[in-house]
């Protein structure tokens, strides 16, 4: 009996080490070949507990944290209350779009932060509290519902006050709710 467990305990700890030496020499292949950066961003950083979410478009990939999220949220409740639920996706969206896009900032907090962007946190009305509503809209978005057509603007055509927003040539415009979400030229 004493040489059965000794047996089982051998075979037990060689194949653990397998597994171990397999995944990290896979670890390994994935960060050399850059065969998938999700793949490896799972398998070389699992200890980055700060992201909570990932949005992946393309192949592009935000890496979202508590506090991205809570943002946007935040956004979402400032801007589209009072706006139907995919309203409110399509703001989260538009967040989105912009992190993705090259002529916006490349994270959450720089594109909402950025310099007259969104009216809300020009006018301190950011400092709000979400309903779940909102933070499920942020959820949507992130698993990839865009009802904007990749939009990376929006405003509310009958109290913009923003002649920008009013006079450029828009293209893929398509209104929801009250706002008009839209690309320029």
């Amino acid at each position: 009996m004493k040489i059965l467990r000794s047996f089982i305990l051998l075979i037990t700890l060689l194949f653990s080490a397998n597994t171990i030496t397999y995944a990290t020499s896979n670890a390994y292949n994935l960060k050399n070949n850059n065969i998938s950066k999700k793949l490896n961003f799972e398998l070389i950083n699992m200890t980055d507990n700060d992201v909570v979410e990932v949005f992946n478009h393309n192949d592009n990939l935000i890496y979202l944290t508590e506090e991205d999220v809570n943002l946007m949220a935040k956004i979402v409740y400032a801007e589209s209350k009072g706006e139907p639920y995919e309203g409110k996706i399509a703001v989260a969206s538009v967040i989105l779009n912009r992190v993705l896009s090259p002529g916006f900032p490349n994270t959450i907090n720089e594109v909402i932060l950025q310099p007259n962007a969104f009216s809300c946190v020009i006018n301190g009305e950011i400092n709000v509290t979400p309903t779940e509503e909102c933070y499920n809209a942020v959820y949507d978005a992130i698993k990839g519902n865009d009802p904007t057509n990749e939009a990376l603007f929006f405003y509310n055509p009958s109290i913009a006050t923003c002649s920008w927003m009013q006079d450029v040539q828009k293209t893929n415009s398509k209104a929801i709710g009250q706002h008009l979400f839209f690309n320029t030229y």
